[in-house]
C-alpha cells in the first residue's frame, strides 16, 4: 500500500499486489486473501464515502496519474479529477 496523495479533502492510495507470496494456506497458519492486482482506493473526507479502482478503471487512474507526473497539475485540477470519480463511490468509510 502506498499513499500518493492526502490533502483535506481527499485521500488516494495505491494498493499493490502481494508479490512473493503464494497465498498458501495451512491449518497452523492460516493467510487472508491475497491481492491479485493493483487498485486505487479514493477516499472523499467531506462525504465519508470511498471508491476502489480496480481493472480497466485502475487502468485508466495510473494514465492519469501518468500524465500529471508530466505535465504537474494545480491542486484544484487533481481535486477535480478526483471528485469526479467520487460519483463512483457508494461505500461509507467505517475504518481507516
Amino acid at each position: 500500500m502506498q499513499m500518493l496523495y492526502d490533502s483535506e479533502s481527499f485521500v488516494v492510495v495505491h494498493m499493490l499486489p502481494d508479490a512473493g507470496h503464494s497465498g498458501a494456506a495451512d491449518n497452523h497458519n492460516p493467510q487472508p486473501p491475497q491481492l491479485m492486482r493493483h487498485g486505487f482506493e479514493i477516499v472523499d473526507k467531506r462525504s465519508g464515502k470511498e471508491v476502489y479502482l480496480d481493472g480497466s478503471w485502475a487502468e485508466m487512474f495510473q494514465l492519469q496519474i501518468l500524465a500529471w507526473q508530466r505535465n504537474t497539475p494545480t491542486q484544484d485540477e487533481v481535486e477535480d479529477t478526483l471528485d469526479s470519480y467520487i460519483g463512483l463511490a457508494q461505500n461509507p468509510v467505517v475504518v481507516h
